[in-house]
C-alpha cells in the first residue's frame, strides 16, 4: 500500500533558526517510515517571495528528505493574488526564483494504483503563467487511466462552501474553481489535501477525503483567521493509499503560537 507524507508550511529562513527541530523530527520520521512520496504543500520558505536566501535555505533542508519529492509553492514562496498579497503579487520574476530551487510549481507522480498531483494555487486567477498549468490539468485528467487520484494544493479550494463567491486570503479564487473541474470532478478523485491554514480538518464528500494539513511551523488563534474552525496543532500527515480510498495519520509536533514568534517571522 503506497504512502504519501505531506508536510506543509515549514516557513524556513536562515535569519531566525525557527522550526528546525520540527523539520528534523519529520526527516527522522521520513527516514524511518520511508514514504513512497513526500509532498511539500507550500510556504516552504519564510519570505521566498522576496528573499532568495530563504528559498535556498529551505531547499537545502527539504531536498535532504528521502525522495521522491513533489514541491508546490505557497504565497510566501512566490507571492500570490494581489487581493491577498498586494505588496507581493505573484509575477514572472518571483516564479522564476522559486523554480531555480523547487521546479515548476506543479507536477504529478505515479505510484502503484495512484497518481499524486500538485498544483500551484498562487497563480490562479492572476493571469500569470496560468496557461501551462491549465494544459497540465487537462492532460493529467485525460491520462489517469485506472489509477486513483490524490490532489495536493497549498490553499484549499474553499473554506465555507464550494460556491462561496468571496475572494479572500484563505482559499482558491472563485474564478479559478471551474478550471479545476477536470480533476475535482474526476471519478478517480479520492483525496484533496491542502495546507496554508495552519490547522487540521478532515471531511468526507462521497468517496473523497478533503483534508487541511497542519503546519510544521506555527499555529494561529481563531481571531487571526476569521474564526475558521479546525484543530489548531502543529504536525504533518501520512496518507495511506488503499485500492479505492485513503486513510490519514496525524503526525504530531510541538506547538508554536504565531504571537510568540511574530517578531521573528512576520512582524509587520
Amino acid at each position: 500500500m503506497p504512502t504519501i507524507l505531506q508536510i506543509s508550511d515549514t516557513h524556513l529562513s536562515p535569519r531566525n533558526g525557527l522550526f528546525l527541530d520540527n523539520v528534523a523530527t519529520l526527516r527522522r520520521i521520513a527516514e524511518d517510515r520511508r514514504p513512497d512520496l513526500t509532498v511539500f504543500s507550500g510556504d516552504l520558505s519564510l519570505d521566498g517571495a522576496d528573499r532568495e536566501d530563504d528559498l535556498a535555505f529551505a531547499a537545502d533542508l527539504l531536498r535532504a528528505f528521502p525522495g521522491p519529492h513533489l514541491f508546490i509553492p505557497g504565497n510566501h514562496d512566490t507571492g500570490s493574488h494581489p487581493v491577498g498579497m498586494p505588496h507581493q503579487p505573484v509575477n514572472a520574476e518571483r516564479l522564476a526564483r522559486y523554480r531555480r530551487f523547487f521546479g515548476d510549481g506543479f507536477g504529478a507522480v505515479d505510484l502503484p494504483g495512484w497518481r499524486a498531483v500538485g498544483l500551484n494555487t498562487e497563480i490562479m486567477a492572476t493571469g500569470v503563467e496560468e496557461e501551462a498549468q491549465a494544459a497540465f490539468v487537462a492532460a493529467t485528467a485525460a491520462t489517469i487511466g485506472d489509477r486513483r487520484l490524490a490532489l495536493f494544493l497549498h490553499k484549499p479550494v474553499f473554506v465555507t462552501t464550494p460556491d462561496d463567491p468571496a475572494i479572500d486570503v484563505w482559499s482558491v479564487p472563485p474564478a479559478s474553481r471551474p478550471g479545476l473541474a477536470p480533476l475535482l470532478g474526476h471519478p478517480a478523485l479520492r483525496l484533496v489535501a491542502s495546507g496554508h491554514l495552519h490547522m487540521f480538518r478532515q471531511e468526507a464528500e462521497g468517496a473523497v477525503s478533503r483534508i487541511w494539513c497542519p503546519a510544521a511551523s506555527f499555529v494561529m488563534t481563531p481571531d487571526q483567521q476569521d474564526n475558521l474552525q479546525g484543530l489548531r496543532r502543529c504536525g504533518a500527515l501520512l496518507h495511506h493509499l488503499a485500492e479505492d480510498g485513503v486513510t490519514t495519520e496525524m503526525l504530531d509536533l510541538p506547538d508554536t503560537w504565531a504571537a510568540d514568534v511574530k517578531h521573528l517571522t512576520y512582524p509587520g
